[in-house]
């Protein structure tokens, strides 16, 4: 750490300095990833000297445990790191947050599992996917789960997969919704991310077939969702974080930093761009480009507001020691979606600024908003959802639709 960061009276660098510092490294990564973002499209992957510096400036140990040689930060410290590098790349700032985040969750696991995934190695990369699209069947001492597992981001990059899965009994019938750790080399992935954004995440689908997975592997959703894990009872802070709401707020992160990119394309450019078929040499003397650039900002600023007021209020609970009620996480997922559809609603406009050349394959602003579409259609932001369960607390009705809240 820089020895400018502020620091507690034991001499310790302090939350903010910490924070402050990782936020600066990823700004620092800026250069690097605009200049990959384009090969990292064609390749369908994240270029290894785009990953290495991430890893370099220490984005996939944002919340894997000090005693695993992390900095388990919090929230807040991941959504602006991964705005910042979102600012430079989509795919790149969504990889990082994955895995950061997915080591988190690894981290809910039993201290047995914890200690296979980061105690013969601190830098393990965990990805995943929550979707209950595997099957486990009880077999002594475990299960043996077998499955297809879509959009596993940043896959090729992982050496773990927490993967969801249905267990049955032995008479067949689903008895719990888990997340069960597996090593990658136990699953193959299937070349199926062929999409119109976010390309260099290379999310493609994972493969089991009879894995074995031990007890200590298996993490339940439902108790998850209400604030049970099986971990250790240890003093870190980071760990009683609300299961839903950390899941869907991380997602917006990189969203708010394609944004603020798209914003600073078309402000820069319209200080020289003339508006075509008007009078105007320059879009800026434009009061129609003024009011929509004006209109877009507004907008990127209503999302962060709603972004990070919800991640501060998530990191309170968790210092409090307590989980998030469920009104409140009804109300976390609403804003996530909205501030989803508010950042695609201000880089539409921030196109209709700058014209048809927005859309030429060298411009960086049509790969933006391509990323944009696709990330913001993850399953933890539809807004529909969030809105629906959000609604329905407000009006005292009982019916849950998502464990994901």
């Amino acid at each position: 750490m820089n020895s400018n960061n502020r620091q507690d009276e034991t001499g310790v660098p302090s939350k903010e300095g910490v924070r402050a510092e990782l936020v600066g490294r990823a700004i620092a990564l800026q250069p690097l990833l605009r200049d990959q973002a384009a090969r990292g499209e064609s390749d369908r992957v994240l270029p290894v000297e785009v990953v290495d510096a991430m890893a370099d400036a220490g984005v996939f140990r944002l919340l894997t445990p000090r005693r695993y040689g992390g900095y388990e930060t919090d929230l807040r410290t991941l959504t602006e790191v991964s705005e910042a590098l979102g600012e430079g790349d989509g795919s790149a700032a969504w990889v990082g947050m994955i895995i950061a985040v997915t080591n988190w969750m690894a981290c809910l696991f039993p201290d047995k599992a914890q200690e296979e995934v980061f105690g013969a190695d601190p830098d393990a990369r965990v990805t995943g996917v929550a979707a209950p699209t595997g099957m486990g069947e009880r077999v002594p001492g475990g299960w043996r789960v077998s499955g297809k597992w879509s959009y596993n981001s940043g896959a090729p990059y992982a050496t773990w997969a927490a993967v969801g899965a249905l267990l049955k009994d032995d008479s067949g019938a689903v008895v719990d919704q888990a997340l069960v750790l597996i090593r990658a080399s136990e699953l193959t992935i299937e070349d199926t991310w062929h999409t119109a954004g976010m390309q260099a995440t290379a999310s493609n689908t994972l493969i089991g077939q009879d894995v074995f997975v031990p007890e200590h592997r298996v993490l339940s959703v439902p108790a998850a969702a209400e604030g049970v894990y099986p971990r250790a009872s240890l003093d870190e802070t980071l760990y009683a974080t609300t299961f839903g709401p950390m899941l869907l707020l991380c997602l917006v992160g990189p969203l708010l930093g394609l944004g603020k990119a798209a914003l600073n394309m078309a402000v820069g450019a319209a200080e020289e761009k003339p508006l075509s078929f008007t009078v105007h040499g320059r879009q800026a003397d434009s009061v129609g480009v003024q009011i929509q650039l004006a209109e877009a900002a507004l907008k990127l600023e209503t999302a962060r507001l709603h972004t990070y007021r919800a991640v501060d209020e998530v990191d309170q609970a968790a210092a409090s020691g307590g989980p998030l009620d469920y009104a409140s996480r009804t109300h976390i997922r609403a804003r996530a979606g909205f501030a989803a559809q508010q950042v695609l609603d201000a880089i539409s406009t921030l196109l209709n600024v700058h014209g048809a050349s927005s859309f030429a394959d060298a411009a960086p602003l049509q790969r933006i908003w391509r990323d944009a579409n696709v990330a913001a259609r993850h399953a933890g932001l539809v807004p529909a959802v969030g809105l629906e369960v959000y609604g329905k607390s407000l009006l005292g009705i009982s019916e849950r639709v998502s464990l994901m809240v």
